[in-house]
């Protein structure tokens, strides 16, 4: 974290400062709303400048990419010129004060599907498309728009050279396996953030060292487990999660609604399931430490009670999770109306969210020596923290919540 926190925010001396953990940028995958998340790093570049990691799926991976393949003045620059370029064609920059504003996001999001989106994609000029499924192609969509943009706003001998690291996650089509490309174990370019925003069928598949590759929200639209399981298991971790689609919403009154809540329901509670499943996996983990703890010598300096143990301890993990909320406008094909408004709207309010989150100090410190903590600041003035249930005591100390989960 920079070096700028008053010292009045800083971890307490019985645990470890949190200010002083690994930080990573978890980056979900939906489209139009990705601009949300741009909004959120322009906010935490403010504070953040030692960022070590960003992992990212879909859209994510676009964003992901060029934060990591810039120099830290540049980033915010080139995230807004590339949603700049992504809402700038006609049907996108309508002012909302033309007309009804639930009409023009659905003109926006119709002139995205019949015309493509500006250093996107363009509609497949291909006659065959008229035999419907039988067609012989594999998208409806060209993203080759797209490699020409990341190529021109994306420095990829930064990415391989640079010290940040970058994971984007991709589905493998024919073993339908999740992927992850990553700078730290092999070389990245364009086609691997290409790779991880494949959508089917919209986009087609790429192509990269003998196998075919599909957008990897297909299996996983949050690629939080990567993240856990590739880390350093000793040293502290503070992941920021941004995710695009809310779990909460109200009872949906007309078929668009439906649409849209269903979408909502779908990938949110994927990502509530996993984060919720990892933090669990690993507090039980920490049990099973704090256990082995309390053995006899003769049991404790066993080798493979050792060994086990190593395996299972975890420094500190904090989890900061961000939450798109649904905004007024929005309609089922909010991840992919691009309207210039709309666009601003979103990356305004992950500015806003990225900023309350900094105003509490609270995710900067650390109670426990070990676990997984989980905040969720995206309301106004409301602090949520999740901490486990389970009375562990680690070095003498109990785990205890500073606040109601």
């Amino acid at each position: 974290m920079s070096q700028d926190i008053p010292s009045s925010v800083r971890a307490p001396a019985t645990g470890p400062a949190m200010r002083f953990a690994d930080k990573a940028l978890v980056l979900q995958g939906g489209g139009a709303l990705g601009a949300y998340q741009a909004g959120v790093y322009d906010a935490l570049s403010v504070r953040v400048k030692d960022l070590e990691w960003v992992v990212g799926v879909s859209i994510g991976a676009i964003n992901a990419a060029l934060i990591a393949g810039n120099e830290p003045g540049q980033r915010v620059a080139r995230l807004r010129e590339f949603w700049d370029l992504v809402s700038s064609a006609p049907g996108q920059q309508l002012p909302a004060g033309t007309g009804n504003r639930l009409l023009l996001n659905q003109w926006s999001a119709t002139s995205a599907v019949l015309f493509g989106i500006p250093g996107f994609f363009k509609p497949r000029v291909d006659p065959t498309l008229l035999l419907g499924g039988a067609a012989p192609v594999t998208s409806y969509y060209d993203t080759t728009p797209l490699k020409a943009t990341l190529e021109r706003l994306i420095d990829f001998d930064r990415i391989n050279h640079g010290d940040m690291r970058l994971s984007v996650g991709a589905v493998n089509v024919r073993t339908g396996n999740s992927v992850y490309f990553d700078n730290r174990t092999q070389k990245i370019g364009p086609e691997h953030i290409m790779a991880s925003g494949a959508l089917p069928p919209g986009f087609p598949p790429v192509h990269i060292d003998g196998e075919d590759y599909w957008d990897g929200g297909i299996v996983s639209n949050t690629p939080l487990q990567y993240l856990l399981d590739t880390h350093v298991r000793t040293e502290p971790l503070v992941a920021l999660q941004v995710d695009l689609f809310s779990a909460r919403g109200t009872m949906p009154q007309t078929l668009s609604e439906v649409a849209q809540r269903q979408k909502d329901i779908v990938y949110s509670s994927r990502t509530r399931m996993n984060t919720d499943a990892l933090s669990a996996n690993v507090n039980l983990q920490q049990a099973v430490v704090d256990l082995i703890a309390k053995l006899p010598a003769r049991l404790r300096d066993d080798e493979s009670v050792e060994l086990l143990r190593a395996q299972m301890n975890h420094a500190p993990i904090d989890i900061v999770h961000l939450i798109y909320r649904n905004r007024p406008y929005d309609l089922d094909s909010k991840d992919y109306e691009f309207s210039r408004a709309t666009v601003r709207e979103h990356w305004e309010a992950g500015v806003r969210d990225m900023r309350n989150t900094l105003a509490h100090p609270e995710w900067l410190e650390s109670a426990t020596e070990n676990g997984v903590t989980t905040f969720d600041l995206t309301e106004p003035d409301a602090l949520r923290v999740r901490r486990p249930t389970l009375d562990m005591r680690v070095g003498g100390k109990a785990r205890q919540p500073k606040t109601p989960t």
